[in-house]
């Protein structure tokens, strides 16, 4: 995700690479029927979908059917976009178990809704979000970029020996790495990306030590250039935001183990449609944001929203009673932020700070 996120392309992007991973179910088909056959697998036909590999038997081949099919998966995800969002904000608990007892075919499934809810989060944040480092005082400002400066004279003056050395073996992709360092740093320094004073958890990195080597080495990366590495773990985020599901899915485990008639899967279906809301939410806060909502109204709904949703999924999907999921929202508000912390020392540590 080199330069940004392109708004409008992102989202949809977003929208198409989520309908690769929900199925089609029983929508109607457009165009002439194919002649008796399947187009894909030869099967005959029995209806308006092949039996034996689901392809539909309409087939579309005119500059119309593109326009049609591209004005579909935008503003129709299929029909079921309009049935599940508001289920997902208003009734998360009837809508996790409804999909999980085998109603698939009314919902996007959570993988779906989570892609695109990651598309969405990200390309608004890179529209609304301004500059990364305007709030920097000037002095951190400064030294933020006194730090990105000697590092693009540094690369520059690696790059120009590599290209002046004999050529080697590796030398093509010594030169291509430093290239992309190159560029990842002129990024980093145009949008003044701060964050001197980042921290993991409650922890200032300029404190914190572990005995992950790893992970070590990548802390120390973002004290020495704290701009660079605030940039490159955003996009590191954009990309693997997926591994949020299997992070968290066995701290709700843990809020279960008694109750064996819930399995990994139903966790997973659970915190796939939470991740996706708590996306989708701040999307909606930095629209609002952005166009002159106050920023205490914000700050109450940050504070407040999140917390009150695990509340009705919890209850709703488990079948709860109010003291029962009470205690869990509480627990799982304190494994939300483990699972985050987790999610980006994992980060660090597997070296996307290089």
């Amino acid at each position: 995700m080199s330069g940004g996120i392109d708004t409008a392309g992102d989202i949809a992007t977003g929208l198409f690479v989520a309908r690769a991973v929900e199925p089609p179910a029983g929508e109607t088909a457009h165009g002439p029927l194919a002649h008796g056959l399947c187009l894909n697998c030869g099967t005959a036909l029995h209806g308006e979908f092949c039996h034996a590999c689901g392809q539909s038997g309409h087939v579309h081949r005119s500059l119309h059917s593109i326009g049609h099919d591209l004005l579909h998966g935008v503003f129709h995800f299929e029909g079921k976009i309009w049935r599940t969002v508001p289920m997902l904000v208003f009734q998360p608990g009837a809508l996790t178990r409804r999909y999980i007892a085998g109603e698939r075919a009314r919902f996007v499934s959570p993988l779906a809704l989570f892609l695109f809810a990651v598309f969405l989060m990200f390309a608004t944040i890179h529209a609304f979000g301004g500059e990364l480092g305007a709030d920097l005082p000037p002095a951190a400002r400064e030294t933020a970029l006194q730090n990105i400066d000697a590092d693009i004279a540094k690369g520059q003056a690696k790059l120009a020996r590599l290209q002046t050395a004999p050529r080697r073996a590796n030398a093509d992709a010594k030169i291509a790495k430093v290239q992309e360092d190159l560029r990842s740093l002129q990024v980093a320094r145009s949008v003044m990306d701060g964050g001197s004073g980042v921290t993991i958890g409650d922890v200032p990195l300029s404190g914190l030590r572990t005995d992950w080597h790893a992970l070590d080495k990548g802390i120390a990366k973002v004290k020495a250039n704290p701009g660079l590495a605030l940039y490159k773990l955003q996009s590191s985020a954009y990309k693997y935001s997926w591994a949020l599901i299997p992070i968290s899915t066995p701290f709700v485990a843990l809020l279960f183990l008694w109750r064996r008639r819930y399995k990994l899967y139903d966790h997973a279906i659970f915190v796939t449609y939470s991740l996706a809301f708590m996306m989708m939410l701040v999307a909606s806060l930095s629209t609002a944001g952005a166009i002159g909502v106050g920023s205490g109204l914000i700050g109450l709904l940050v504070m407040f929203v999140p917390p009150v949703h695990m509340f009705a999924q919890l209850r709703g999907a488990y079948t709860l009673r109010k003291r029962s999921a009470l205690w869990r929202t509480v627990a799982l508000i304190v494994f939300a932020w483990i699972a985050l912390t987790a999610f980006a020392c994992l980060l660090l540590a597997m070296g996307f700070m290089e």
